[in-house]
């Protein structure tokens, strides 16, 4: 069992929205270029996290959101990769909504937030890098 060390964590750029359509909707597919699309059918929903401006017609809509990439790969044996980002951020009063890859994080923050999930971050000694160029 290992803790993970200080993580590395980059701002994507653009606004992120986060959608509910009911189970028996099409899932959306990606938009080729854009920097997240993530889609979780269960029974009961079909969760959408993307760019806030390919939002899918006719679901209910989250608006203004940012995303912060946990900067991976990030080791399966890692102990509470997760909690290292996600306690800072409750003692500073952030909400989260969390979605996880096979090789890293991402931590959605609301906008009005990202000052002060950052300065949380930077205080739990976390470095905050430089958003990555967007895909041309």
């Amino acid at each position: 069992m290992r803790m993970p060390p200080h993580l590395h964590i980059a701002v994507l750029e653009p606004e992120i929205a986060i959608c509910h359509l009911p189970p028996d909707a099409e899932p959306p597919r990606p938009v080729p270029g854009t920097v997240i699309h993530s889609v979780t059918v269960t029974p009961e929903e079909i969760s959408v996290v993307c760019e806030a401006a390919h939002a899918p017609a006719g679901a209910r809509v989250e608006r203004g959101w940012r995303a912060l990439w946990i900067k991976g790969p990030i080791d399966f044996s890692l102990v509470g990769v997760l909690n290292s980002i996600l306690d800072p951020l409750v003692k500073a009063h952030v909400p989260v909504f969390a979605i996880s890859t096979f090789e890293t994080d991402y931590v959605l923050v609301r906008g009005a937030d990202l000052r002060a999930a950052l300065t949380a971050l930077r205080i739990a000694e976390h470095t905050i890098e430089p958003a990555p160029a967007s895909p041309d």
